[in-house]
């Protein structure tokens, strides 16, 4: 792997603003993709039930980003980050449910961008150009040439582009170093030239960025130096293509890496890249990430003949693929066969996990037994959906490729509490902090949040009574 460590920033599009990250801890942090852990749940403020973003209502701001982009935003203080592919000649995004597998053909060059927003007002503070050239390879027709969220720790955030290199830059925007991890061919592996676009976001713990790179030829999970972008370890994956993202989890003296997979759903040591444990389950075209809830790894894929849904022991060891008709082990608290989800990754909030399929269909679980609680569709029965699920205050937001939010109240009875517009097409995960949602659709970032009740007017003082010493 090339990689070179940057002391100023190269080939920029405009100049920073100086602006240094806040001191001390961010006010509720979100990131990477899906927040910390990528449990995508933040609590601790209230959050909106409705909204009018044409009419203004709980609408923050809106702020238009150039460029085709799903990534979402990472958060920290006051910093929102996003990155975006500015500059192809065919920027058209399809939606639905179809089958369709042929890649778009666009040659040509693209600007490889990564911006920086206040939170506050959603001005861009600074966008830098990290790579400017023709994709090395094509994107789906639902896709975009910047899929990955990136990654921040408060000093730094790292940006992902697949075949277009991994790129960090301090606060102010001063690219410190980039590294170049080869043509990562990410398509469909029984047709490669079908080309689809790379999809897995980076993660920063403690000192390290680590990457999952499973693609055609060549899959692999690597550690870099996140002073400095060199190499740690890279552990070699017999894997299919995946889109997605690894998982860091710590728990006492274990700090494991959690990743998807087809042939090797999986868990390596953070140190060393160690395999710890695998399992041989997976749907054919995994997509959802793995995290923990409850001492529990959960995760799904869908696809193919495999489907399921998995909530693995986060102290399994060895090979813990089920044998037989088995649907539970030492390491497997519980499994389903058939049910997972294709493109959105699943949440626990509370007691129950929400599985949402791409055709709408969301199934509620009890977290602990696998039990079922409630099925329901959202939409009508064209609805798709590729955002993955988010939850807070007692509520699970749903994003409809139309840009339909459903907005969920958690629990195991199902209530449908509003379904608001975003007046765009959003296949980007949404990103939740300090009491505001924040959505990334075609064109803009838009933040929603709950405006304080106005206060009441003061009440004239009745004849006789007394008043205000003046």
């Amino acid at each position: 792997m090339a990689w070179k460590s940057m002391g100023c920033a190269a080939g920029v599009l405009a100049l920073g603003l100086g602006v240094a990250p806040a001191a001390g801890a961010a006010d509720d942090p979100w990131p990477q993709f899906r927040g910390s852990g990528a449990r995508g749940v933040a609590d601790g403020h209230a959050l909106p039930v409705t909204w009018d973003v044409e009419g203004g209502r709980n609408l923050k701001w809106k702020t238009p980003i150039p460029g085709l982009g799903h990534s979402g935003p990472a958060i920290w203080g006051d910093a929102i980050f996003l990155t975006s592919a500015v500059g192809g000649k065919n920027e058209k995004l399809r939606i639905g449910l179809y089958g369709d597998i042929e890649p778009v053909s666009d040659d040509s060059v693209h600007a490889y961008r990564v911006f920086r927003l206040d939170r506050k007002t959603g001005q861009i503070v600074w966008q830098r150009t990290a790579h400017e050239g023709v994709p090395q390879i094509k994107r789906h027709t639902k896709s975009s040439h910047a899929n990955p969220t990136p990654a921040t720790d408060g000093k730094q955030v790292v940006a992902f582009f697949g075949s277009e290199g991994l790129y960090a830059y301090d606060f102010d925007g001063t690219l410190k170093w980039r590294a170049d991890l080869g043509k990562l061919l990410s398509s469909y592996y029984v047709v490669p030239e079908a080309h689809w676009g790379f999809g897995s976001s980076p993660v920063i713990h403690e000192g390290r960025v680590i990457v999952l790179a499973d693609v055609v030829g060549n899959s692999f999970l690597a550690a870099l130096d996140a002073a400095t972008g060199k190499e740690l370890w890279r552990t070699k994956r017999d894997d299919v293509p995946t889109w997605g993202s690894p998982t860091v989890h710590v728990e006492g003296d274990r700090a494991q890496v959690l990743v998807n997979g087809f042939r090797h759903i999986g868990g390596y040591d953070l140190a060393t890249g160690r395999e710890l444990w695998r399992m041989d389950a997976g749907g054919d075209i995994p997509i959802p990430t793995p995290y923990v809830a409850h001492g529990n790894v959960y995760l799904t894929s869908s696809h193919g003949n495999r489907s399921p849904i998995l909530a693995i022991k986060a102290s399994a060891s060895g090979d813990i693929t089920l044998q037989g008709e088995a649907t539970s082990s030492e390491h497997v608290l519980w499994s389903k066969r058939g049910g997972g989800s294709y493109m959105p990754t699943t949440v626990v909030y509370g007691d129950q996990l929400y599985v949402l399929r791409d055709n709408g269909v969301l199934t509620a679980y009890d977290a602990n037994s696998g039990a079922q609680r409630y099925q329901q569709r959202l939409g009508s029965g064209t609805s798709s959906f590729t955002a993955s699920l988010v939850a807070g205050d007692d509520k699970i937001y749903a994003t409809a490729e139309s840009g339909d939010v459903f907005v969920v109240k958690a629990g195991p009875a199902f209530e449908l509490l509003a379904t608001n517009e975003l007046g765009a097409p959003a296949l980007a995960t949404p990103a939740i902090s300090a009491g505001q949602l924040f959505f990334r659709t075609k064109e803009h970032l838009v933040a929603i949040g709950a405006s304080p009740p106005a206060a009441p007017a003061p009440t004239p003082a009745s004849e006789g009574a007394p008043r205000p010493a003046r």
